[in-house]
């Protein structure tokens, strides 16, 4: 850790660049879960909020929301709501406002 950081202050390097392409071996890592609106009712919906440890997911009024901060991607609503959803494949997010992190996904029959 020394070493580097005396070679990194000679050479002015403050911090290393963000890789250009994803790590191969990243497909295989799980993630937070994306559902097909046509497929999710609120029937469904409950059992997923009732399973999810981290309360990643909420039942408001005709939609399902899914905080992708809090989700650990356990895939236990996927479990419960199989052919509802799937792995997103996604896991890097950066955002100052926390707001962006929650999808809404609204609900078959809009109830």
């Amino acid at each position: 850790m020394a070493l580097w950081f005396l070679r990194g202050t000679r050479r002015g390097v403050v911090t290393t660049t963000y890789p250009k392409r994803a790590d191969p071996s990243s497909a295989h890592l799980p993630t937070p879960p994306t559902f097909d609106s046509a497929a999710l009712n609120a029937s469904v919906a409950t059992r997923m909020v009732a399973v999810c440890p981290s309360r990643a997911l909420e039942l408001e009024p005709g939609a399902l929301i899914l905080d992708r901060g809090r989700c650990t991607a356990c895939q236990r609503c996927l479990t419960v709501g199989a052919g509802v959803g799937t792995p997103s494949g996604q896991f890097e997010w950066a955002t100052r406002e926390p707001a962006r992190l929650r999808l809404s996904f609204p609900l078959a029959g809009g109830a």
